[in-house]
């Protein structure tokens, strides 16, 4: 993808990027609320979604600015929000809007990255990132590439989300310029907006890179090998080969289809997957109990009592399994409720 003007120091901070997921909707209404009728900026959003979305009627009903659906194509205007839709990432090209149905990102699509890479590598300091209440940690590394391409990061003050996680981590990863509560950051937003931007330093490769991947640009190992070296590491979506990411401390990983994670992602994507492993072989457990008694109850009306106290023997020991399992299943459920409240109070 190539950058846009590269003289941005007459320009203003015109390119608001908002990332939310798990209560984040509340904050965005709130922000899209309160911010100036008068701004002369462009306001992206990304919302992790379903399949189905109404979120564009849901905050046109209150937003201070025009609310439109993003459409591949759609040239950037200042004054409106632009929302992603499902399936597919929301990116910004050459002063339009580019959806692409790129590997998913951190277990979403749209995800909250690709958007703020895409802002960081075409508009470069005139972006203002802004990351709001949500699980995991997406929006931290999209962060880092606006901030390394001269851009501010803004995120919303962890006490004051629903779910702090995303918030917390762009403030252990980023040097977040501005940390308040959803109740300012439409005033806050609106005020950035009219600052200049600041010098631009060049667009990283990389950033360039991973930009290119999510608009379906550049996919293949060769491009992995560039980012960072090969893990032990299995991609949880498609099973290929992990690539490692340092990404200034933030840890991250990529496949060679494009699949990309934080290394929390990875881990609560191999948690569901243990999980689910359990609940099969567990299930498994009780239907081989089950059908062994069944076989039983067939043995006994043929009179061959031995044959059936054998399958009775054999739907006991399959009882044992799906017990031990199922307590497995109550111990990990216990560590990741623990885990997730903890989170939740830090």
């Amino acid at each position: 993808m190539t950058d846009a003007n590269p003289d941005y120091k007459a320009q203003p901070r015109d390119i608001v990027v908002i990332g939310a997921s798990a209560g984040g909707l509340q904050p965005l209404q709130q922000i899209l609320r309160d911010l100036p009728v008068d701004l002369l900026a462009a306001i992206f959003v990304v919302l992790h979604m379903g399949a189905t979305s109404r979120l564009v009627d849901v905050l046109g009903r209150t937003a201070a600015l025009p609310v439109l659906a993003a459409r591949s194509g759609l040239r950037v205007e200042p004054g409106r929000i632009y929302v992603a839709v499902p399936g597919v990432h929301l990116l910004l090209h050459d002063q339009h809007i580019l959806l692409r149905r790129g590997p998913r990102e951190n277990l979403a699509r749209p995800a909250i990255d690709p958007l703020f890479r895409s802002a960081a590598c075409t508009f470069r300091s005139r972006v203002i990132g802004a990351v709001l209440s949500g699980a995991l940690n997406d929006g931290t590394a999209g962060l880092l590439a606006i901030k390394r391409c001269g851009g501010m990061a803004v995120a919303q003050r962890p006490d004051d989300a629903a779910v702090p996680s995303m918030p917390l981590s762009a403030l252990a990863y980023v040097n977040i310029d501005h940390v308040a509560p959803a109740a300012a950051l439409g005033g806050l937003l609106g005020r950035l907006a009219q600052e200049p931007a600041d010098d631009t330093p060049p667009v990283p490769l990389e950033i360039r890179l991973e930009t290119a991947i999510a608009a379906q640009e550049l996919p293949g190992m060769e491009t992995n090998e560039q980012l960072g070296k090969i893990s032990r590491f299995t991609c949880p979506e498609c099973g290929g080969a992990l690539w490692e990411i340092d990404d200034e401390s933030l840890l991250r990983y990529r496949c060679h289809v494009g699949h990309a994670f934080t290394a929390e992602a990875v881990l609560h994507a191999q948690t569901n997957q243990a999980e689910e492993m359990l609940w099969s072989l567990m299930r498994s457990h009780q239907e081989r109990a089950a059908l062994a008694r069944r076989m039983a109850q067939q043995e006994r009306l043929r009179s061959r009592d031995a044959l059936a106290k054998d399958l009775l023997q054999r739907a006991r020991d399959y009882d044992e399994d799906a017990e031990l399992v199922r307590r497995l299943l109550s111990d990990h459920t216990g560590v990741v409720e623990k885990r997730d409240s903890e989170q939740d109070v830090t």
